[in-house]
C-alpha cells in the first residue's frame, strides 16, 4: 500500500499540480534543513531520513509531471511538422 505522501504525490501529479509539488518540495527542505542544524540530547536521523525519503518521492513526482508535460505538449509534433514540409 503506498504511503501517504505517494497518495499525495501521485494525486498532484494526476491533477497536474506543479506549484503544489513545489510548496510540497519547499516544505520539505526547509524541514530538513531545520532537523539537521538542531543539536542536543535528542536523535533526529529517522525523521531526517523519512524526510529525506519524502523528498525522493516529490522528485519523482515532478520528473513524471514533466515527463507528462513534455509528451501532451507536443513531443512529436516537430517531426509531424517536418514531414509536411
Amino acid at each position: 500500500m503506498p504511503s501517504a505522501i505517494e497518495q499525495i504525490v501521485d494525486s498532484y501529479v494526476r491533477l497536474k499540480n506543479r506549484r503544489g509539488l513545489d510548496e510540497l518540495m519547499m516544505h520539505r527542505q526547509r524541514l530538513a534543513v531545520d532537523l539537521k542544524s538542531r543539536s542536543g540530547g535528542y536523535d533526529f536521523s529517522l525523521p531526517i531520513g523519512k524526510i529525506d525519503e519524502e523528498i525522493a518521492v516529490i522528485e519523482a513526482g515532478l520528473s513524471r509531471l514533466k515527463a507528462e508535460n513534455s509528451i501532451t505538449s507536443g513531443g512529436g509534433s516537430e517531426a509531424n511538422s517536418r514531414q509536411d514540409s
